[in-house]
């Protein structure tokens, strides 16, 4: 067992399954610098394998292997599109259907390393959509991702015009502040209002797949700085979250 605290969601002599927080890479990057959700895991657990990952930014469910015949059957079920990912974000904007579909096929950019675009050369990727509340100016959405590709998500809601808030790689990057949209906001004079949101508003929210004879249902909960704006936002616009 662990002796340093993580937000585990399950643990057996398969895998490990974390609600990985915003800010934490996933595995350590080309320079080794940062720190990493596997790195830290190794120091604790021994050799871990990588399965999948998520965006630095990206918070919630991510699964590490425990052994090489587990790793290689969670690689197989990712790759072979036989787990179910599901995610909730907030993008910018009133979606004009409730749900919808985006294929589009994607590639990294030749131009701007680290990042990635849409181009009929590019793999191709799928992302479902669904809308799970309306604000002003805000929806609040859930992804089915049938694809993996790195940063599919919000390069998917950039190409329909609703990106990802606080997105610095492709939105605004700005945070979110409750002055922004509440009326009658009133600054403090002694303290500088502070951000309800400053960090990507997605989070990776369910993973489903059967692994030998057991079904595994894995959730990490919204995290609270991301359901205080969407309480804020349901009180400045009138509306309730479905």
């Amino acid at each position: 067992m662990l002796t340093k605290h993580f937000d585990i969601l399950e643990d057996n002599p398969h895998f490990i399954a974390i609600n990985k927080p915003s800010g934490l890479l996933s595995i350590p990057d080309r320079l080794g610098v940062e720190d990493s959700l596997k790195n830290q895991l190794q120091a604790h657990l021994g050799k871990v394998f990588v399965v999948h990952r998520l965006d630095k930014d990206t918070s919630g469910v991510i699964v590490f292997a425990k052994t090489a015949e587990a790793h290689r059957e969670l690689s197989m079920l990712f790759e072979g599109r036989d787990i179910e990912k599901y995610y909730v974000g907030l993008v910018y904007g009133s979606m004009e259907n409730p749900s919808g579909s985006v294929e589009a096929s994607i590639m990294e950019n030749p131009a701007k390393r680290g990042t990635m675009l849409i181009h009929a050369k590019g793999k191709p990727s799928h992302t479902d959509y669904e809308l799970l509340a309306s604000f002003k100016g805000y929806s609040w959405l859930k992804f089915r991702i049938h694809t993996g590709r790195t940063h599919q998500i919000r390069v998917h809601m950039q190409h329909i015009q609703h990106t990802i808030v606080c997105d610095e790689l492709y939105g605004n990057p700005a945070p979110i502040m409750l002055s922004s949209f509440k009326k009658k906001y009133k600054a403090s004079k002694y303290e500088e209002e502070k951000p309800m949101l400053a960090r990507l508003g997605l989070h990776s929210s369910e993973l489903k797949f059967r692994l030998g004879d057991v079904d595994y249902y894995l959730e990490a909960p919204v995290p609270k700085e991301i359901r205080a704006l969407l309480t804020q936002l349901g009180k400045a616009s009138g509306s309730k979250r479905g």
